[in-house]
């Protein structure tokens, strides 16, 4: 039986670039072995907080965080937090596929090797194509380059490879934004399998999406500053048939009716 239980919390957390607020007073919880949809329009900073997760604004120039994320109780800005060890335990999947140009088979075990694995490889790579659905696809061919692969098919490589070092937590920032109709329906099942095992949050521009595989959906818009600078809050965070049905806030109300999904049955 799965337990329902936050993973992350996050409390009045705001991002600043250069001085200049792109978040503002974020407060949510992220539940495991549950799908979180992050939705809202361009420049809301829905991408912005899902690097916070794993701490990648910490190499962005400029870059600010106030406020805390805790995962599993633990502040991961703590001092020591080691932000090495916070990157395996919550992968990350890019809106494009970004495989290496290297091997199917190196794409999965370099990241082993580098990060001290000290079992067996081979049944790892062999593990995390099956959770992605290519080893019967791509088994007899290990050695071949993944770039020649399609894009739906590198993108679920790029998945493979995150699993491979055992998040408790994948990121993903538009995953499907880039794939065709098939691909994206072949990557949503996946999700839904996926997190059986790991907690996902995943940042969509398509509400559909968001509708058919999210378990909760948080919905952000973005205000202006006395100096005319945007910024990104959350207007309301709640269970996927809430906010696409009965949303409390207008200005979720407003952004789903204009996606026509209001009325979606679940």
């Amino acid at each position: 039986m799965l337990s329902y239980y936050p993973i992350f919390e996050v409390k009045d957390l705001s991002v600043q670039y250069n001085q200049v607020y792109a978040l503002q007073n974020i407060s949510l919880e992220i539940y495991r072995h549950q799908i979180m949809g992050f939705i809202g329009r361009s420049g809301c900073g829905k991408s912005t907080l899902l690097r916070c997760f794993n701490r990648l604004n910490d190499l962005v120039k400029g870059a600010k965080i106030t406020g805390s994320i805790s995962l599993e109780g633990q502040d991961i800005y703590d001092k020591n937090f080691n932000p090495v060890e916070l990157r395996r335990r919550v992968g990350m999947v890019f809106q494009r596929p970004n495989p290496f140009p290297k091997s199917i088979y190196n794409n999965i075990s370099i990241g082993l090797k580098v990060n001290g694995y000290q079992g067996n490889i081979d049944e790892m790579v062999e593990y995390s194509l099956q959770q992605v659905g290519l080893w019967d696809e791509l088994k007899i061919n290990l050695n071949r380059n993944a770039l020649t692969l399609s894009g739906g098919q590198q993108q679920r490589l790029c998945i493979a490879r995150a699993i491979a070092l055992q998040p408790e937590v994948i990121l993903m920032d538009e995953p499907c934004s880039s794939l065709d109709p098939i691909s994206t329906m072949q990557i949503e099942s996946l999700l839904r399998e996926l997190k059986q095992s790991y907690t996902i949050v995943i940042v969509t521009h398509n509400l559909k999406q968001a509708a058919r595989i999210s378990d909760y959906v948080a919905y952000f818009d973005v205000e202006f500053d006395q100096f005319g600078h945007r910024f990104g809050y959350l207007v309301e965070c709640d269970r996927t048939e809430i906010i696409f049905q009965q949303p409390k806030q207008r200005a979720t109300i407003e952004y789903v009716s204009g996606g026509n999904v209001l009325k979606i049955g679940f």
